[in-house]
């Protein structure tokens, strides 16, 4: 599969200097958690499950979340599961002719995990791994054993010798808690280590760490502006996701709004990047639907060190894969600073002559955004995530 692939060739061509490369359950870990991008959520009591899936393969989704949790009602867990392996064994028998995307299930507790994949047969083929809600040290450890216990050597066979992912949810009250923070991330530190090979990435669970002080961000807001979160947030990166090869790729949090809600502040986007034709429409369209704060959630996420983001809305998913894309510019310093002659460090002029590249301490963000744009390609350089974003929702 790859990103972008639902438009046509000579949209793309006219879109990116490179395209967005090639990637799959195979490939390596590193990259493959870059490329999750918008992972969109859904619950798993859709009555038409096989075809939502298929359908939003279709619009460009690459990574979902078939959700047992708190996207369904206590009681429907027993219908959920039944509905899950009914209509995954479904779709495992026919061709959609189309690539489907990564899936994921988010469970409830670690024996549902060993439960699933006995009963979803021939359906565990098109599993990518589990979501892990609520993990701290105590609680990973079951959740992590299950998922290798569910391996047996049958499922492995029908896996074809591949392995399943997990993603934690970091969720828990202890990490609000600012006495039991430091302690706490050390011991998911301590057992995400432990399975790093099993670890694909880390995702922020943002609503239910509100909870804890009964917050809830308004559309106006994004979760920087408010200053518990960002904390959690900041020392999350702090502690698990650093660059120094230590680390996990962290993933943005949801973004809760989809509908227009009466605004208090003047809206966050630039008229400049819209001036022209089409885009104009554009721009009323996102700033009706508070899609301006969507906006700077994702660049704010990329900007504090988190990859991709939690989607509970397929309108989402285009803005996080626009500016996803790396521009030519970017693309232009990372070469730039990652030249083999450079190795020794130094500091140059950037081709664009508007900053300065400094070898040695851009490194890992050089080698960062050039592992992004194997998986969401380069921008030409006329184009902005704009143009990318009215591509993609075109009809």
């Amino acid at each position: 599969m790859r990103h972008f692939e639902h438009l046509p060739i000579e949209v793309r061509a006219n879109l990116f200097h490179r395209e967005p490369g090639e990637f799959g359950v195979d490939s390596p870990t590193r990259t493959l958690a870059i490329a999750l991008g918008a992972t969109l959520y859904c619950p798993a009591t859709r009555p038409q499950l096989a075809e939502d899936i298929v359908k939003q393969a279709g619009r460009g989704v690459v990574s979902m979340v078939l959700c047992l949790e708190d996207s369904i009602d206590d009681a429907e867990v027993a219908g959920a599961e039944e509905n899950l392996v009914r209509q995954l064994g479904e779709l495992s028998g026919r061709d959609s002719g189309t690539s489907l995307p990564l899936l994921f299930i988010r469970v409830r507790t670690p024996g549902q995990i060993v439960d699933l994949v006995s009963r979803l047969g021939a359906g565990v083929r098109l599993l990518s791994g589990f979501v892990l809600p609520k993990f701290t040290e105590e609680r990973g450890g079951a959740f992590l054993e299950a998922l290798m216990s569910a391996e047996t050597a049958q499922v492995t066979e029908v896996l074809g010798g591949r392995r399943l992912f997990a993603m934690p949810v970091l969720e828990s009250p202890e990490l609000m808690h600012r006495e039991t923070r430091t302690d706490s991330l050390s011991g998911i530190s301590r057992i995400v280590d432990k399975y790093r090979d099993r670890v694909l990435a880390l995702r922020l669970g943002v609503t239910d760490l509100c909870s804890a002080y009964g917050l809830r961000r308004a559309p106006d807001m994004t979760a920087y502006d408010v200053q518990l979160v960002a904390s959690v947030i900041a020392d999350v990166v702090n502690m698990l996701g650093r660059a120094d090869g230590t680390g996990f790729t962290i993933t943005g949090p949801v973004w809760e709004y989809f509908k227009p809600h009466e605004r208090m502040f003047k809206p966050q986007l630039r008229i400049s990047p819209f001036s022209s034709g089409r885009a104009e429409s554009l721009r009323t369209a996102l700033i009706e639907h508070h899609m301006d704060g969507l906006l700077r959630e994702i660049e704010l996420d990329r900007a504090n060190g988190l990859q991709g983001k939690t989607c509970i809305h397929p309108t989402h998913v285009a803005p996080v894969h626009a500016l996803s894309v790396v521009s030519h510019e970017e693309f232009s310093d990372a070469v730039d600073i990652l030249e083999p002659q450079r190795c020794g460090g130094g500091v140059l002029r950037s081709s664009y002559t508007n900053k300065m590249n400094e070898v040695k301490p851009h490194r890992a963000w050089a080698e960062r955004t050039l592992l992004r744009a194997e998986v969401f390609g380069v921008a030409r350089e006329d184009v902005s995530f704009v143009e990318l974003l009215a591509a993609s929702l075109r009809p």
